[in-house]
């Protein structure tokens, strides 16, 4: 193994035994270090994936409108915040910015705060956001931005938490654990029978039948409890855009992506991205029972042509005809439910009575 993290979780598992996977993404994503996001900018063509905001200046400029017009919902507060979490490159809200300006009042009310691990991103997030004109916060965690009014969003944020995973076995669940095998590398095996976290896998799961795999999303529930606690003081809404099913499904999903290409996810720990699909079903039922509003999910391609995609691409072509292709090739990656379109979901979360988001129905 030929990186450092790769030696500390070996010598955790020799020292404590087998871990979690939740812990195997901790160690190998987050440590302040040598963990991916501390040493790396991987966002871009030429690095490890690309995100929507990076395919077009469309999806940020549209993302920017829909939160003009929430913030116009929320009564124009004089000072709200506006929290980005895992904001990759900067592009999506260098691109909201821009949007945002169309909207009087709308920037001139926000204080931006980026909630970041990566020191590295943080850089680039910076050079990114220089020349909008805007200042803008950096925050370690959702609880340290200052109180008031708030829109968050968090486009592939909820993919990048850990997970644990579960299978089910003479009628229990157990979890599944990675531990080291003979030749010194990463290897999963099955570990103990699950006890109160075994409430943890969605309800429509739970009777599968034995050999089954589930993904348990803490994570997404922490998140869920801190919108809860923070919108129940002021009004908020957050908007969250991620790739999974809209209705829970067993699997596995722990993957590792690396300069575009899937790879194994127990090797090379620190190198590579690692992410799972997120349960956007699971994501309802956290928001419930916290006591939040929310609407869909719905896809992605439905949603951006709802906020009028289409219509920004026929102007965005008008004024630059000679870009015509590569426009309508954008479109496309982010519409067509072979590209973007129907993998990628959107959701938002509410504090309860607020409007029907721009995008949804009553019903999602």
């Amino acid at each position: 193994m030929s990186t450092g993290i790769a030696a500390k979780i070996a010598e955790r598992i020799r020292n404590g035994g087998p871990i979690s996977v939740a812990a195997f993404m901790t160690e190998a994503m987050f440590d302040p270090l040598e963990g991916y996001y501390a040493t790396k900018n991987p966002i871009g063509a030429g690095e490890d994936f690309i995100t929507a905001p990076s395919v077009s200046q469309m999806f940020g400029e549209l993302i920017g409108l829909w939160c003009a017009q929430v913030w116009m919902d929320m009564g124009r507060p004089s000072r709200f915040q506006l929290v980005e979490l895992g904001p990759g490159t900067g592009q999506m809200m260098s691109d909201i910015i821009r949007a945002g300006r169309a909207v009087p009042g709308f920037l001139d009310a926000a204080q931006i705060t980026l909630i970041e691990a990566s020191a590295a991103l943080k850089m680039v997030q910076g050079r990114t956001l220089t020349p909008m004109g805007v200042q803008a916060m950096w925050a370690d965690r959702l609880e340290n931005v200052p109180a008031g009014p708030a829109i968050i969003l968090g486009n592939e944020f909820l993919d990048c938490l850990p997970v644990r995973q579960a299978v089910k076995q003479d009628g229990h669940w157990h979890e599944r654990l990675i531990n080291l095998n003979e030749d010194g590398g990463f290897a999963f095996v099955m570990g103990p029978r699950l006890g109160v976290e075994a409430e943890l896998v969605p309800a429509p799961l739970m009777d599968a039948p034995d050999g089954t795999l589930v993904e348990l999303r803490p994570g997404d529930q922490q998140v869920m409890d801190q919108l809860s606690r923070r919108f129940a003081e002021q009004p908020g809404r957050a908007l969250f855009i991620d790739y999974g099913p809209a209705k829970s499904e067993p699997g596995d999903t722990f993957q590792a992506i690396r300069q575009h290409q899937k790879a194994d996810p127990l090797a090379d720990p620190g190198t590579a991205d690692l992410t799972a699909r997120v349960d956007f079903e699971q994501l309802g039922v956290f928001a419930r029972q916290g006591g939040l509003d929310f609407a869909g999910p719905v896809t992605q391609g439905e949603w951006l042509k709802s906020l009028g995609l289409e219509m920004r691409a026929a102007a965005l072509i008008q004024s630059a005809p000679d870009q015509k292709t590569k426009i309508a090739r954008q479109v496309m990656r982010l519409t067509e439910p072979d590209q973007m379109g129907e993998l990628f979901k959107v959701m938002t979360f509410s504090t309860p009575g607020m409007p029907i988001p721009p995008g949804f129905t009553a019903n999602g």
